[in-house]
């Protein structure tokens, strides 16, 4: 028989048990729910850490971290010295005393600088001297406008005084020539040095104009002789770029190069001088240098590259004969990019690293092993206190059987019971690697973040994996990487936790263009597009953009050349603009202002053809940004409008 007390007493219990459970439960899930995850805000305020060098004496590390304030709207840098073997950082206030000035001659003599020249009348101030108020820009040629400027007239020259007397002349070492160097827009320090005696300024420079300069890469490495003031072409031998001379501690000389003219994603190569003969150290290695830096001794040369989807530090060995060039050596290997070479002292190298879930931060890598020990950490404690979703390595079949490595990205606190929306990220260039590098802008940790699993394939086109591949994507804009997009969103998409209802697609630039290309040809897959700076028609592309190089060796060459079957088939079968009325899903087109690779027309061209088109479409129009969204105050408006059109439209 039971007793009522006793079946009274344990129900209350029972009761109790579930009472306090129910509040752990929801205790622990509102903990879950609550942690942070990465914001646009966050993400803007990240401390940005860029290494200057390492001091003369080899015993300290000199780098700066910038930051920026939205409740201000400013940007502030410190500079920092830290121990090699890493330790407490200290405020500095001036580095001229750590760091080498390579700007000063070897003997002290000599300082270069650079200034830009006024050569050519261009305003109409400039031939009209008595209407010096008109607003008017004359041009009769070519590369009237570049990245995203208009020519003016003046161009970069380089230049030298002596540092023995104050206010001594500065000697122009490219008079009356108009030509850049350093070259524009990015050109730097890096496009000159002193040669070892003092005696001579190198630097890069593409001495053409007009027609011949918009088609051509045929950069060149001359040499300057201070003393005779005569100049002398290094590379005139090859067609492609020479860029980024540097002597060893022996006097030796190597440079990057690529063969072809006109091709600007050419396989890089290290080239040195070795017996008065330029020989190619990585010509029989399947891969391509993005920057390199000597060794100390000169007996070596480091380099960083791409593989297999990131971005890799190796080593070759400087050879005394031709006979005994070796292949090169990969040093550091792991889910993430070496970013940049900072500098080497005795058997260390520091480096800038990344991935896809950290921004830059300096390392330290051991060179007999590889190994690595972080020496920043300027956003550890943002990074501490947000939860960070999963980034994996996906291998997905192509249609033509190979395999491609893919990323897939989840949200944090990922669940593989639930369902999410997928979006397909479509990377630019079409040559650029898509390795473990972190964006401020396509950061695919915010987009995590917003919930979505993305989808990062390393399509036919990217280097990492041969020459072969890298190629492939030349004048088949349409063809096999179109395939390899829709092999990778078609394989993640068999998973269950994948909502096939709710596929978008993005991306910028040439992944822009692969937005436009694939939403006409897409079957219904995506529901939804963001389009970034991308390629709506070829024809106005061809008309408008200004280093025609790259056109002409990716599609074939121009629309008019009715002969030319691979052109033809570009502007027409490879065409977004000839596709159009195939588009139905909702598209978002953002454009900048000053983009002149991608000229203002492509987005306005798209946005008219969509509202025509009845389909739901918005333009994001940036008047003051180049092909990049620069502004942090623009950049948090760009981060909002995307999350919101994807909210809206997935």
């Amino acid at each position: 028989m039971i007793n009522l007390c006793d079946y009274k007493t344990n129900k209350s219990k029972l009761i109790m048990h579930k009472i306090i459970f129910s509040f752990l439960l929801s205790f622990a899930l509102i903990g879950l729910t609550a942690q942070n995850v990465m914001t646009p805000e966050k993400l803007v305020q990240l401390n940005k850490v860029s290494g200057k060098g390492i001091t003369k004496d080899g015993n300290f590390i000199v780098y700066s971290v910038s930051n920026y304030s939205i409740d201000s709207n400013s940007k502030s840098s410190t500079t920092f010295q830290m121990p090699v073997e890493g330790g407490e950082a200290k405020i500095i206030a001036n580095t001229s005393s750590l760091l080498v000035d390579n700007s000063i001659s070897p003997d002290g003599n000599f300082k270069i600088s650079t200034a830009d020249v006024k050569l050519k009348n261009v305003f109409g101030s400039d031939f009209y001297k008595d209407i010096a108020n008109s607003n008017v820009q004359i041009y009769d040629e070519l590369n009237y406008r570049h990245w995203d400027t208009w020519e003016d007239g003046a161009f970069s020259h380089i230049f030298y005084q002596s540092t023995k007397e104050e206010n001594s002349e500065l000697i122009d070492i490219m008079p009356g020539e108009a030509y850049d160097s350093p070259q524009k827009p990015f050109g730097g320090s890096e496009d000159y040095i002193w040669s070892p005696d003092s005696k001579h300024i190198l630097y890069v420079s593409k001495k053409l104009s007009g027609v011949a300069y918009a088609v051509s890469t045929n950069s060149d490495i001359y040499e300057y002789n201070i003393e005779t003031k005569e100049t002398k072409n290094l590379t005139e031998d090859n067609k492609g770029y020479d860029t980024q001379p540097a002597f060893s501690s022996k006097g030796q000389l190597a440079w990057l190069q690529m063969r072809r003219d006109g091709y600007e994603s050419d396989k890089n190569d290290i080239v040195i001088k070795l017996n008065e003969k330029s020989v190619n150290l990585t010509a029989n290695w399947d891969g391509t240098v993005n920057s390199f830096l000597w060794q100390d001794k000169g007996t070596k040369i480091y380099f960083v590259a791409p593989v297999l989807g990131t971005v890799q530090l190796f080593e070759i060995a400087v050879p005394t004969s031709e006979d005994k060039i070796t292949a090169p050596k990969q040093i550091t290997n792991g889910q993430f990019d070496v970013s940049g070479i900072v500098g080497q002292t005795k058997k260390v190298m520091v480096v800038s690293r990344r991935d896809m879930n950290h921004a830059s931060e300096l390392y330290k890598v051991n060179l007999s092993n590889g190994e690595m020990m972080q020496l920043t950490q300027a956003n550890d404690a943002t990074y501490a206190d947000v939860t960070l979703g999963k980034v994996e390595k996906r291998m997905v079949k192509t249609t033509d059987g190979k395999e491609m490595l893919t990323w897939v990205i989840y949200p944090p606190n990922f669940d593989p019971s639930k369902k999410y929306p997928t979006i397909l990220y479509c990377q630019g260039g079409p040559q650029g690697a898509l390795s473990q590098f972190y964006s401020f802008r396509w950061n695919f940790q915010l987009m995590a973040a917003n919930g979505y699993i993305i989808v990062a394939p390393n399509r036919r086109g990217m280097p990492g994996y041969g020459v072969e591949w890298n190629e492939q994507i030349s004048k088949d804009y349409g063809g096999q990487n179109m395939q390899d997009y829709l092999s990778a969103i078609d394989d993640v998409a068999k998973e269950p936790y994948v909502d096939t209802d709710r596929l978008g697609c993005i991306g910028a630039s040439y992944g822009g263009y692969s937005v436009f290309y694939l939403a006409a040809i897409h079957e219904g897959r995506f529901k939804s597009f963001i389009s970034h700076d991308g390629i709506f028609n070829w024809k106005s592309m061809y008309g408008t953009t200004e280093e025609l190089f790259f056109v002409n060796w990716d599609l074939g060459g121009a629309y008019w050349d009715k002969n030319n079957a691979v052109a033809q088939k570009s502007y027409t079968a490879f065409n977004p603009a000839e596709k159009v009325g195939q588009w139905t899903a909702p598209i978002l087109i953002i454009q900048g202002g000053k983009d002149f690779r991608v000229p203002i027309g492509q987005g306005l061209e798209a946005f008219q053809a969509a509202q025509l088109q009845g389909i739901k479409s918005k333009l994001l129009y940036f008047p003051e940004e180049n092909h990049w969204v620069l502004d942090n105050q623009n950049s948090l408006v760009w981060q909002r409008e995307f999350y919101k059109w994807l909210k809206e439209t997935l």
